[in-house]
C-alpha cells in the first residue's frame, strides 16, 4: 500500500501515514449487504481497510432500490454480497474481499468471524443481531451495531464482556426495522464507519456501554450511557 498516491491522499490529516498503513493490515467483516451494510462497506474500502469480508445470504429485490447503494435495476434477484464485492473491485481493487451468500447462523458465526479485528453490524432484526453479539462474545472481537427505523437510529460498539444487545434488547420481539427511507442507513453507515476507524486505530472516544440515539425528525442527538453513575 502506497499512502503517497492520490487514492488516499485525502485520508491524511484526519489520519497519520502509520494509521492507514494499519488499516490496511486491518480485516473487518460486515454482516448485511444492504442499507446499512453497502454504505459502511463503500466507506471502508475508500478508506483503505485491506481486507473486507462480507456476509448476506439475501438477494436484491425491487424494495431495496430506495436505499440500498449497489442495489440496481440490473442487479435485482442477484445475491447481495457477490454484487457487492464485484462492485467493490471497481472502488478500490486493492482491497482484499470475501463474499459469503450465507445468513449468519449460531452455527456457522464463529467460523466466519473468526480471523478479524472487528465487525460491524447492519443486520435488520434482533435475533440475528443477539447470535452475532454471542459469537463475537465467543471468540473476543469488538463490533459495532448500527439499527434504524424510519427518521430514527443508534449506534455502539461493543467489546467482549459488554454485552449490549442483550441488554437494549432483552424485552423486545420485534425482528425487523418497519421503515427505511433512504437517508436514515446513509448517516447510521457513517457513524458506524467511524466507530470502527477509531476501535481499528484506537483513537477517540468509542461508543462503548453507551448508545447514540439520532431522531432525523426533529433533530435530536442524544448519547445514552449504559453504566449506572454512583452518588
Amino acid at each position: 500500500m502506497s499512502i503517497s498516491n492520490e487514492r488516499y491522499k485525502k485520508n491524511l490529516g484526519a489520519f497519520t501515514e502509520e494509521e492507514l498503513r494499519h488499516i490496511w493490515q486491518q480485516a473487518v467483516c460486515i454482516v448485511g449487504c444492504g442499507g446499512l451494510g453497502g454504505h459502511v462497506i463503500m466507506s471502508l474500502a475508500r478508506l483503505g481497510v485491506g481486507k473486507l469480508t462480507l456476509v448476506d445470504g439475501d438477494v436484491f429485490t425491487a424494495s431495496n432500490l430506495n436505499r440500498q447503494i449497489f442495489c440496481t435495476e440490473n442487479t435485482l434477484m442477484q445475491h447481495k454480497a457477490t454484487v457487492t464485492k464485484a462492485a467493490l473491485f471497481e472502488i478500490n481493487s486493492e482491497v482484499t474481499v470475501h463474499a459469503c451468500d450465507v445468513m449468519l447462523t449460531a452455527e456457522n458465526a464463529c467460523e466466519i468471524l473468526a480471523g478479524h479485528d472487528a465487525v460491524v453490524d447492519c443486520l435488520d432484526n434482533i435475533p440475528s443481531r443477539l447470535t452475532l453479539e454471542d459469537a463475537c462474545e465467543a471468540i473476543g472481537i469488538p463490533f459495532v451495531h448500527g439499527g434504524i427505523d424510519g427518521f430514527f437510529g443508534q449506534i455502539t460498539s461493543v467489546f467482549p464482556g459488554d454485552r449490549t444487545l442483550h441488554t437494549l434488547f432483552h424485552d423486545k420481539r420485534e425482528t425487523s426495522s418497519s421503515s427505511s427511507p433512504a437517508f436514515a442507513p446513509q448517516l447510521a453507515a457513517a457513524l458506524e464507519v467511524a466507530e470502527v476507524m477509531k476501535i481499528l486505530t484506537g483513537r477517540g472516544d468509542i461508543l462503548r456501554q453507551k448508545v447514540f440515539f439520532f431522531d432525523l425528525l426533529n433533530h435530536t442527538y442524544d448519547v445514552a450511557s449504559l453504566i449506572s453513575s454512583k452518588v
